[in-house]
């Protein structure tokens, strides 16, 4: 019988911008990106059954460091900045994105992206565009639609097939999806089992994914 993964103990441990600041790569790790105010934190905080581990706000462009917490000490959780809010400065925008690709190209622990796309809007160029950069990088992602609660399960599985569908314009194969509700715990489980599984493959030392 399989045994489903549930988050005993999540815990703050540092925020950086560069590889001496991160915790030492020597386990796991994932990471949740997106456009500012796509809702990282409460997925974040849904998925550990904490409210209060990841600040949550409503100002977009809170989050301006690489956060990271541990899951039951055998894997990370990295916060990243979300991208695309116009309020901060040029320069600052400009920092982000090479302390973001710097991270993405260098952190030999970072086994899957989760890119999360707000479900109730179309496809934006922002996030095809970022959807790109992942696969310019190399690096394996998954695509997580947030905010599911919003609307019917329809039409929030329309918005992923939408989203895919925009994306097979240039892409040979596109990535999985998830759909999420902070709010009613939606896609908890798919996360999870997604982490159990691809946890299996670390070597400790390069991304494989099953």
């Amino acid at each position: 019988m399989k045994t489903e993964l549930k988050i005993k103990t999540a815990e703050y441990l540092s925020s950086g911008v560069e590889e001496k600041q991160f915790p030492k790569p020597e386990l796991p790790e994932y990471c949740v990106i997106g456009r500012s105010n796509v809702g990282k934190s409460s997925l974040i905080n849904m998925l550990t059954n904490n409210s209060k581990l990841a600040k949550v706000s409503k100002t977009p462009g809170k989050t301006i460091t690489i956060n990271h917490f541990i899951m039951d000490q055998t894997w990370y959780l990295a916060d990243l900045p979300g991208y695309g809010y116009a309020k901060r400065s040029q320069t600052t925008r400009e920092q982000w994105e090479k302390m973001t690709e710097k991270y993405f190209t260098t952190r030999p622990n970072l086994l899957c992206v989760w890119q999360l796309i707000d479900s109730r809007i179309p496809p934006q160029k922002l996030d095809i565009a970022f959807s790109n950069k992942l696969g310019e990088f190399g690096v394996p992602f998954i695509l997580v639609l947030t905010k599911c609660d919003k609307q019917s399960t329809l039409q929030a599985t329309r918005a992923a097939e939408a989203y895919h569908k925009e994306m097979k314009k240039t892409w040979e194969e596109v990535p999985i999806y998830i759909l999420t509700s902070a709010v009613e715990k939606v896609g908890k489980s798919e996360l999870l089992n997604w982490v159990q599984l691809t946890n299996k493959v670390f070597d400790g030392s390069q991304i494989i994914l099953p």
